[in-house]
């Protein structure tokens, strides 16, 4: 089971990373650029940092599947992303945008591509974190 956790945190973080890419530098760059005040400049921004976060995030979203869902496999991992991604995001977005000066369209993408990322993350990990029979469980 180890092993398939760790692949499958691999492959959510490079999932993540593909989909960030496409919905922060190319979506929502123009709401970024219209809104430069409320974010460091490019080269003051904490990239590695980032990725450390992203892969830790990756770990803890893999991690709380394999030792909760029940049973293990994708419909289970579509179910756990959705809900994931729905209270992530409206932490993410919404709740952001109560505090922060962000337009609502930006808030709204956050929401909805928080519910995208955690879904095919879902999708991901109940492909690859399966019990086998020899192993016992499910």
């Amino acid at each position: 089971m180890t092993k398939r956790v760790i692949l499958a945190t691999v492959a959510v973080f490079i999932a993540w990373s593909i989909l960030d890419f496409v919905i922060h530098g190319l979506l929502c760059q123009p709401m970024y650029e219209a809104t430069a005040n409320l974010w460091r400049p490019m080269a003051e921004m904490k990239m590695g940092l980032m990725h450390v976060t992203l892969i830790l995030a990756a770990l803890a979203f893999t991690g709380l599947y394999a030792a909760v869902a029940s049973p293990k496999n994708v419909g289970t991992g579509v179910k756990y992303g959705l809900i994931f991604g729905f209270s992530s995001g409206l932490s993410m977005g919404l709740g952001t945008y109560c505090v922060m000066p962000i337009p609502l369209s930006l808030a709204l993408v956050w929401f909805v591509g928080t519910i995208i990322e955690m879904t095919v993350a879902g999708v991901i990990i109940g492909s690859i974190v399966r019990v086998r029979p020899s192993e016992g469980g499910e």
